[in-house]
């Protein structure tokens, strides 16, 4: 069942079985406004709402983490592909000097975010690609990018270029899946800024561990800096059940970080390389393959759809 709280309009989903009477009583956790739930009636104890519910429109994420090779990339173009199969629409946007997400969608020689800042308009949109894919567009990286951060680190505020200008455009799509480099410096820091949530791959392995722990401190900090609340889940990637240390480190992150740590969790599949092979997402590569049904579940949790 769902409540609406009347003064701050904050949404809350309260298990049916908790509300008895056809007449109760409420408060709003967030800004403490009482009202009555359904129609009046005599006085009845106040039901302390909690469970605020997360809207999945216009989430801004941060797929990052400083250690490579723990499938930022793969994540974010193939959660963000089945974000859109799901009839969301999704932004991807490739903040990696190296640009492997821009190439992996099949683009070449295309304008960045550094080049749209040298521009007298500022409008991301003439850089935003429409992609093949129905919903799904894409703001490309290109080796003008290094020029960034030897530009603007200096600068004052330089943390805020990307968040600023995706505050006028954010509206527009339903999901902001930004990819960043494997390091916390000048890119990640724009993106986590800009972000309300931050997906974070992690191996089964131990330095990915330490990884977590760089990653989450690092937003612990610009929680307080920006005074904005900003969600982090793990997501164990390239799992090998058949792997005794794998299933190991499994077990530990589960114990050390619990509801951080995403239900779903990626396996190692042969699919996911031959997919890059040919610059197609594993899930439209071939979508009974176990990455793409995982990922598919991952744009199920992220939305806050049933599995």
């Amino acid at each position: 069942m769902i409540i609406i709280c009347e003064n701050c309009k904050t949404r809350y989903k309260v298990a049916d079985n908790v509300i008895d009477k056809p007449v109760l009583r409420v408060r709003c956790s967030k800004c403490n406004h009482r009202f009555i739930f359904q129609k009046p009636a005599p006085q009845e104890p106040a039901l302390v709402l909690n469970e605020e519910m997360k809207a999945d429109s216009n989430r801004i994420i941060s797929i990052s983490n400083q250690k490579g090779g723990v499938g930022k990339t793969s994540t974010t173009l193939n959660l963000g592909m089945s974000l859109a199969a799901m009839g969301k629409r999704v932004l991807l946007i490739d903040f990696d000097v190296q640009a492997n997400l821009t190439i992996l969608m099949g683009y070449r020689k295309t304008k960045s975010f550094y080049d749209i800042l040298q521009s007298r308009t500022e409008d991301l949109t003439e850089v935003i690609e429409k992609t093949g894919y129905e919903n799904l567009f894409l703001l490309p990286s290109n080796s003008r990018m290094a020029l960034l951060k030897k530009k603007y680190l200096n600068e004052h505020n330089y943390e805020y270029l990307l968040r600023d200008r995706l505050t006028k455009i954010k509206d527009r799509y339903d999901h902001i899946l930004i990819d960043t480099p494997p390091s916390i410096e000048f890119f990640t820091l724009n993106a986590l800024v800009a972000s309300n949530m931050v997906v974070i791959p992690t191996t089964c392995e131990y330095l990915s561990m330490h990884g977590i722990n760089q990653i989450t401190d690092i937003i612990t900090v610009i929680k307080k800096e920006i005074n904005r609340d900003i969600d982090h889940r793990i997501l164990m990637t390239m799992y090998n059940a058949k792997n005794t240390a794998s299933k190991v480190m499994f077990a530990k992150v589960r114990d050390k970080y619990g509801t951080h740590v995403f239900k779903t969790f990626i396996e190692l599949d042969d699919k996911m390389q031959e997919s890059h092979i040919v610059n197609v997402p594993v899930v439209q590569y071939d979508d009974t393959s176990s990455s793409a049904r995982q990922y598919k579940n991952l744009a199920k949790e992220i939305a806050g759809e049933n599995m």
